[in-house]
């Protein structure tokens, strides 16, 4: 029995005439288990889920990308601004009413239906940039919108979405994000409200602070044991009684996202180790960042922003001799 509604998809018109920009941005933020689509397949082809107890429509990912668009040519307004990067995962397939009880294998184009419970988006802004150790890296912002964090089976109500500013790494197409730059959990109702927190968080944020914060990283490195004992101790990190860990920075990153960094170490053309096995802390940070890209959707940001703080901690630990669980 099918609990949630699929609405036929709305004609919804932007806020505002867009400026559509030839060229798009890089959609490789995040790679693993998604796949990329435009914005005017999600616009035509994906229907829009409802609330089940009301039928209200939830807010659609066309109207969470056209209003962060929206909110980007009021800030931005004399930038270049690419068009979005769209990535989806976790289709929901259905099928039109009149295709009820046909074979799968049978079924036409347009006896079916489909949208996706998660999406990710990202919308460079190349006129800002800034480099760290020769990387170029330009201002990024964009979203997330994962249904599976709102309850559709009740009735219309606050929906969540996360939003972020940062940077894109040009050589590896990874996001840095810091704290200052993330909102993790949006609620809103109607979209006005969701460029309310848009215009907030990107009015506010402080381009050449972040600038500033990661070109230190590059003018620190730590030894081959270091980096062994960094790895050593996230593997521990993950099984250890919660009482234990809860005073100890938080280390991002699944098991499985540690093997890629390992991995890396010794073979990315960018960020691997030197000669001496020794490795800075801006070509970690990227490390980090790339095995983030392995990700799902919905914990893509969360984590990124988590590689930064714990970079971040590493940093200070070395260069103030403060304490650091993972290399002390």
């Amino acid at each position: 029995m099918e609990l949630v509604k699929v609405s036929n998809n709305r004609k919804a018109a932007p806020l505002i005439e867009l400026k559509q920009s030839e060229e798009t941005s890089d959609n490789n933020f995040i790679t693993a288990n998604t796949i990329p689509v435009s914005v005017k397949e999600v616009r035509e082809k994906h229907t829009i889920p409802v609330f089940a107890k009301d039928n209200e429509s939830s807010l659609s990912h066309q109207e969470f990308i056209e209003t962060v668009q929206f909110v980007a040519d009021q800030i931005f307004g004399g930038e270049t601004i690419l068009a979005p990067a769209v990535r989806v995962s976790h289709p929901i397939k259905g099928r039109i009413p009149s295709a009820v009880g046909k074979p799968a294998k049978d079924l036409l184009e347009h006896e079916k239906t489909i949208y996706f419970e998660r999406m990710a988006f990202a919308i460079e802004i190349p006129s800002i940039n800034g480099k760290v150790a020769e990387n170029g890296l330009n201002l990024t912002i964009g979203g997330v919108r994962a249904y599976n964090l709102t309850n559709l089976y009740a009735r219309k109500s606050e929906e969540h979405f996360k939003l972020f500013i940062g940077f894109r790494n040009s050589v590896c197409c990874n996001l840095c994000i810091s704290t200052d730059g993330f909102k993790s959990n949006v609620k809103v109702r109607a979209v006005t409200e969701l460029a309310k927190v848009a215009f907030n968080l990107f009015g506010e944020y402080n381009v050449y602070k972040q600038i500033e914060t990661m070109n230190n990283l590059p003018n620190t490195s730590i030894s081959q044991s270091q980096f062994c004992q960094i790895i050593g101790r996230a593997r521990l990190y993950h099984n250890m009684p919660y009482k234990e860990r809860k005073d100890i920075p938080q280390f991002p990153l699944l098991d499985s996202q540690v093997n890629l960094v390992v991995k890396d170490y010794y073979s990315d053309e960018s960020f691997c180790r030197d000669s001496h096995g020794d490795i800075n802390l801006w070509k970690l940070y990227n490390l980090f960042t790339g095995a983030n890209k392995s990700s799902y959707i919905d914990n893509f940001l969360d984590r990124g922003v988590g590689c930064q703080q714990f970079v971040n901690g590493l940093y200070q630990a070395l260069g103030e001799c403060k304490h650091h669980w993972f290399v002390n």
